[in-house]
């Protein structure tokens, strides 16, 4: 086991280096980039067969996104940042005690995201004493002996909330929110709250399940794919694959963005000698609708009225079988898009999507020609204030020309983390179902709380307002994901005790409750070891299809523990084995059994996920065009309309990832794609506006958030870049600008913070960062 250090400096004030962005992604230099990086971190005799197991269906699943894997697999079924999250996972550098005897947590505090995570792997239970300047080492007793000590002495079991990653299995999550049931609360927030919660409160909705309704084989059949407030070059490069061969079969492919991004132009297949070898690509998009941000609703309203329009004109472009046999509030929808006059709906538009009417008229005939359309969006959609109007619009949009329960149509949410729609699946949730919690009750005999409880935003609230006792975290890094940095870290200050299960290093070991601790948790590549058996989990992808993960390298500490040991030991310590029998779930057969008998679809779960393959999760629009809403049907919705507004002399910012970054996890300092190397503190700005702004290429500037609240947030010291975005936008990388986002500037419904829509201005650059 070793303890290297990285040369790499610590870029808290960097100096980013800017050349011209790129028209293609992935080729040679991807393939390169990702060997150097497992090379680096894991070495070959590590690396080499954490490679050749992911993604295979008898490997483990990718750490990375949750886009899903084909029957056929490749050799090398991963793309440039899954091995790069592969390879930071795998790394052979171990954090020891020295490490945390020579790093006060004062000092810790100083250092980047980036610099804490290139530390390595974490490898014993640590402790953070009150008023101590440094964690110290911890027994695996001791440690869950203080959180349960802790958990007992609380006045209400909703003084505890419990936190998710996307990262956890399906069977650590059920055991996980079972743990959390027992004690009486349903305080389970997740990165869903932040992320997909618009798109789930959308679908749910208006077709009765809030996730996705396509598979990849609809992709390969579909005419029309629309990819909408999505980068997949950078978030989800597996999907590039998908896309070329959906556009070699005939599909036309618009992307709607505010952002020209190099993998939507053409992709270059490493798996091919002529994208690997030659520079040959694909190109994807057909039609590119550089929007404005916001833009959206008035997009797909747009369109919806001239499909409306030529309907009314006797062309045969709505689906009226459909529509009269499985759909609800159709006219009522028709009625309101239609009445507002011509000239001042196409005026409004315009100003509000920054596109000409000719380009979303050849949209419509795009979407009027095609018999199958598939709309794919992520966060682009799911974050600004409207989000979930604009999805209940793109469901409007597909119902009209029936692409829901039809092979090559549907919906598409493209979800971020590897399993984060199965800790979904498996309970974790803040409001959960009366149904689920019966079956709970029915299975393991006791009385879940029917009360809600706190998502995100609603936690770092009760942080704040000193009701929280103890957090927990499995996985992530809460408080460097959260909007309002300064506000979610005086929060967590207030808290008790703080608990992290973790893999790695992250800011919130760093900023605290009064007393933490941190967990060593075995990785998804880790081999996982029972008294001298392999188990193996299950995790669920962006399309709903479960299967098999299997660990397959040894690791680098026998004071890591398995996420399940980990919630088991402490429920045994907590509850004994009445009248759940925790001791039992060594065995994972015996939690799939639990969970086959609780979460519909899940039947027989244990020999379905023996299978190869895996097997897919029921979803009725999809399987059966029938629709759980409370109407019965498909619903169509009315929406209005609405765009952020802008005060002359501002620009609205979005928040996103650079290409060395997965969430808040920064693998490296350089977005390839977009130009820039060696650093993070940049802000892209259309160069008119920066003209008109006074903002020199190159010049260093303050990003100040305005907000009704009247209190202005400051991300200090960015360097200007002039680049092509739409007018009156721009975009920074978080989490270094989720300072600027309040935390009550949330969406309607879904309360997801509003990443996507931050009115700002500039000003010369103040201080140090």
């Amino acid at each position: 086991m070793r303890n290297r250090r990285p040369t790499a400096p610590d870029p808290v004030q960097d100096s980013p280096a800017v050349g011209p962005p790129e028209n293609a992604a992935a080729g040679l230099t991807a393939v390169l980039n990702s060997m150097r990086l497992v090379g680096e971190h894991a070495g070959v005799r590590r690396g080499l067969p954490a490679m050749l197991a992911v993604n295979q269906k008898e490997g483990f699943d990718c750490p990375g996104c949750a886009w899903p894997e084909g029957d056929r697999r490749h050799r090398a079924e991963f793309c440039e940042n899954g091995a790069k999250a592969v390879a930071e996972e795998a790394t052979s550098r171990a954090l020891t005690s020295d490490f945390f005897a020579a790093h006060p947590v004062s000092e810790l505090a100083e250092r980047s995201g980036y610099w804490l995570g290139q530390q390595g792997r974490l490898t014993e239970p640590l402790y953070l004493a009150e008023g101590a300047s440094h964690y110290t080492p911890i027994g695996w007793d001791e440690a869950l002996d203080m959180v349960a000590s802790e958990l007992r002495a609380m006045d209400s079991p909703d003084e505890a909330v419990f936190y998710t990653s996307g990262r956890t299995s399906n069977e650590a999550a059920f055991c996980y929110q079972l743990f959390a049931r027992q004690l009486g609360t349903n305080n389970m927030p997740d990165c869903s709250n932040m992320c997909h919660e618009s798109s789930g409160s959308a679908l749910s909705e208006t077709i009765g399940v809030g996730k996705g309704s396509v598979s990849l084989e609809d992709l390969y059949k579909a005419d029309l794919i629309i990819v909408a407030g999505q980068n997949p070059g950078t978030n989800h490069p597996r999907m590039l694959s998908a896309l070329e061969r959906a556009k070699r079969a005939g599909a036309r492919i618009v992307t709607v963005n505010p952002l020209p991004e190099a993998g939507m132009r053409e992709f270059r297949n490493p798996q091919e000698v002529g994208g690997l070898l030659l520079g040959r690509g694909t190109r994807l998009t057909d039609l590119f609708a550089q929007i404005r941000l916001g833009g959206d609703l008035a997009l797909f309203s747009a369109v919806n009225r001239l499909l409306l329009e030529a309907d009314r004109r006797g062309e045969e472009v709505l689906d009226r079988e459909f529509i009269s046999a499985c759909t609800h509030g159709f006219d009522a929808f028709a009625e309101a898009l239609l009445s507002e006059p011509e000239e001042e709906f196409w005026a409004r538009v315009e100003r509000d999507t920054g596109l000409e009417r000719s380009l979303v008229e050849e949209i419509a005939a795009l979407a009027a020609a095609s018999e199958r359309t598939v709309v794919c969006w992520a966060m682009g959609l799911t974050q600004h204030r409207h989000s979930v109007p604009i999805i209940r619009e793109v469901v409007n949009f597909l119902l009209l020309r029936g692409n829901i329960g039809r092979p090559g149509a549907g919906v598409c949410p493209v979800r971020g983390h590897s399993n984060v729609q199965g800790d979904r699946t498996m309970g974790i949730v803040e409001r959960p179902a009366e149904s689920f919690l019966d079956a709970l009750e029915a299975e393991f005999g006791f009385a879940p709380p029917r009360r809600h409880g706190h998502d995100t935003v609603n936690a770092i609230h009760a942080m704040a307002r000193g009701e929280v006792r103890v957090f927990f975290a499995m996985g992530g890094n809460f408080v460097h994901a959260s909007p309002d940095t300064g506000f979610t870290e005086e929060a967590m200050r207030r808290v008790g005790l703080t608990v992290h299960v973790s893999t790695k290093l992250n800011r919130s070991h760093v900023v605290t409750g009064t007393r933490a601790l941190i967990l060593p948790a075995l990785a998804r590549s880790d081999r996982d070891l029972h008294e001298g058996r392999a188990r193996w989990v299950t995790v669920e992808d962006s399309m709903s299809r479960v299967h098999a993960s299997h660990g397959v390298l040894p690791p680098l500490s026998e004071g890591m523990r398995s996420e399940v040991d980990i919630v088991r030991d402490l429920a045994g310590r907590m509850f004994g084995d009445s009248p759940v029998e925790w001791s039992g779930m060594a065995d994972h057969d015996r939690i799939r059994d639990h969970v086959a008998a609780v979460v519909p679809g899940f039947e027989d779960f244990n020999a379905r996920a023996r299978r190869r393959d895996g097997f897919t999760l029921p979803h009725s629009p999809r399987d059966e065009r029938r629709f759980p809403t409370a109407t019965g049907k498909a619903n169509f919705t009315v929406n209005g309309s609405y765009a952020p507004e802008v005060p002359e002399g501002r620009l609205l910012l979005q928040t996103l990832r650079s290409h060395d970054q997965y969430n808040t996890t920064v693998y490296g300092l350089d977005d390839r794609y977009r130009g820039i190397r060696n650093g993070r503190r940049v802000v892209l700005v259309n160069p008119e506006d920066a003209r008109e702004l006074g903002l020199a290429d190159g010049s260093l500037t303050d990003i100040v958030g305005e907000w009704p609240d009247g209190r202005e947030r400051r991300a200090a010291r960015f360097r200007v870049v002039h680049y092509p975005t739409a007018r009156g936008c721009a975009a920074s990388y978080y989490p270094e600008t989720n300072v600027l986002v309040p935390l009550d500037s949330t969406a309607e419904v879904s309360n997801t913070p509003t990443s996507k829509s931050v009115v700002v201005r500039f000003e010369p650059a103040s201080g140090p960062v």
